[in-house]
């Protein structure tokens, strides 16, 4: 490899580097091809990747990216793991990939900017992931709101059937009120008042 083939891959793992939410760094001796691949699918999963590093390239990296916590790591054989996604789900994968193979052996790492200890991660792998998460949350709220549902269509389901009780008795509908006689007109005013007047003069001139 030139210098200007390593050049490249220092720029390539400080960006990564860069964009990592969180970074796992292991001692992957041990780790086979078959179970590195299998290790590199399930840690996929969680949106990470698993690197295989030179240290003196890898350490030039970290200066670059402004991690240079993790310089003291890369003594022997090492390997990156960059989250970008989960890094519960990603230190799930490697701890439930280290007890089933005994490999790889976590050296230490950056999350959210912090060191991470070896017994810190352990802890946070020992968490629910985001998606168990994510599902409690779902339940919790939808509790709540499958209740108010449930009410809304008992009360749909109350309204409904009063609604077909009245309009079965003729309460309520386009015929209601149909058969009912319609009221007789009430005779002008100005009729009355003239038998009225007429009754009157004739009662005058029989008198004279």
């Amino acid at each position: 490899m030139d210098r200007e083939q390593k050049a490249a891959v220092v720029e390539e793992i400080a960006a990564q580097l860069s964009d990592a939410g969180a970074i796992f760094a292991v001692d992957y001796r041990g780790i086979g091809v078959p179970e590195a691949a299998e290790l590199r699918a399930k840690l996929a999963e969680a949106d990470a990747t698993f690197r295989i590093v030179k240290n003196r390239l890898a350490k030039r990296a970290a200066e670059s990216a402004g991690t240079e916590e993790l310089s003291s790591m890369f003594e022997g054989p090492t390997a990156l793991t960059l989250v970008k996604g989960d890094p519960v789900t990603a230190a799930k994968a490697i701890a439930d990939f280290a007890r089933e193979h005994e490999v790889p052996t976590y050296k230490g790492g950056i999350m959210d900017g912090a060191p991470l200890e070896p017994d810190q991660f352990k802890r946070i792998a020992m968490l629910p992931g985001r998606d168990a998460l994510e599902g409690q949350l779902i339940g919790v709220v939808a509790s709540p709101i499958t209740g108010v549902a449930r009410g809304l269509n008992q009360m749909l389901a109350g309204l409904a059937s009063q609604l077909g009780q009245m309009q079965e008795q003729g309460l309520v509908g386009d015929d209601a009120g149909a058969d009912a006689d319609p009221a007789e007109p009430e005779a002008p005013a100005e009729d009355s008042a003239g038998t009225d007047q007429d009754e009157t003069s004739e009662e005058e001139s029989e008198e004279q």
